[in-house]
């Protein structure tokens, strides 16, 4: 059969950057999520930073399915289990996001030792962006949670904070990978 692929047992790398890709995947779905409950709560601001989030996890998700294709690996995507849907407020909602962020971080960790471990030298540049992107997004959602900490028990500051929030613009790389 031409053009159909010989079946192979995946490299315990190939196999985790898949996993990763998946990750990532239910990422975009938890902020798409969020984006919904904030919408649903008239919280538009916070709506649009949580859609920007979502394209930027499309992004990575993205690169990983590129790199595992440029590498003549299989990409494995798998079922993506659904994001929770609602949360008690703006914090809990973004204190599950940093610590969402928190297990990709320790996740990228993991993979970036696994390529080591298996002398991946390719895997292992690849992944240095991942590396610094994440240090990015936990000081973005800490800094996130700490203005909302600040405004949590003032409307006015709230109202304020949302507005300041629907600011967020998509950065020009991840929005000229997804098209926008």
């Amino acid at each position: 059969m031409a053009g159909a692929r010989q079946e192979r047992k995946q490299n315990k790398v190939e196999t985790a950057l898949n996993k990763q890709l998946n990750e990532e995947m239910y990422s975009s779905n938890m902020y798409r999520s969020m984006q919904a409950h904030f919408m649903h709560e008239n919280l538009t601001g916070f709506a649009k930073w949580c859609d920007v989030q979502a394209q930027e996890e499309n992004y990575h998700a993205r690169r990983i399915f590129d790199f595992i294709i440029e590498r003549g690996w299989n990409v494995q995507i798998q079922h993506i289990q659904g994001p929770p849907t609602s949360w008690d407020s703006p914090l809990a909602a973004f204190e599950a996001a940093l610590g969402h962020e928190r297990s990709l971080t320790q996740a990228f960790y993991k993979l970036y030792k696994l390529a080591e471990d298996e002398n991946d030298i390719a895997t292992r540049i690849f992944l240095q962006w991942f590396v610094s992107e994440q240090v990015e997004e936990e000081a973005m959602l800490e800094e996130a949670c700490a203005k909302i900490r600040r405004v949590a028990d003032s409307p006015a500051g709230m109202y304020m904070l949302d507005r300041e929030f629907s600011g967020r613009a998509a950065d020009t790389a991840t929005a000229s990978a997804e098209g926008i």
